[in-house]
């Protein structure tokens, strides 16, 4: 195997250690508020792209089928987004009574 064949299946890897390697010689590069600007590159751009991709995987098929569960959904959302912070709260609630420092029960 020669070694144009050798980098062109390790060429992941080999990405990866010049960054590395890049990091180490010049860190002003990627430091907040550097060129590279990492709190809006990675923050926004570099998380959109990922769930994109995520996104552009999935088959036509399996997202028609997740999205007519509707019951399924609707009982997710609910259980998350209202029977979880009612019985959160009522659980702070018991807990004011006690002797529990109230700061721990207001994080």
């Amino acid at each position: 195997m020669g070694l144009l064949a050798t980098v062109r299946k390790e060429w992941f890897i080999i990405g990866i250690a010049v960054v590395i390697l890049s990091a180490k010689i010049q860190p002003s590069f990627g430091v907040k508020g550097g060129p590279l600007k990492p709190e809006i590159t990675i923050s926004y751009v570099a998380v959109s792209l990922i769930f994109f991709n995520s996104g552009l995987s999935l088959k036509t098929e399996e997202l028609t089928s997740a999205l007519l569960h509707v019951r399924l959904h609707l009982f997710v959302q609910s259980f998350t987004l209202v029977f979880f912070p009612l019985a959160v709260w009522c659980l702070v609630r018991v807990l004011a009574l006690t002797a529990i420092n109230q700061w721990l029960l207001r994080g």
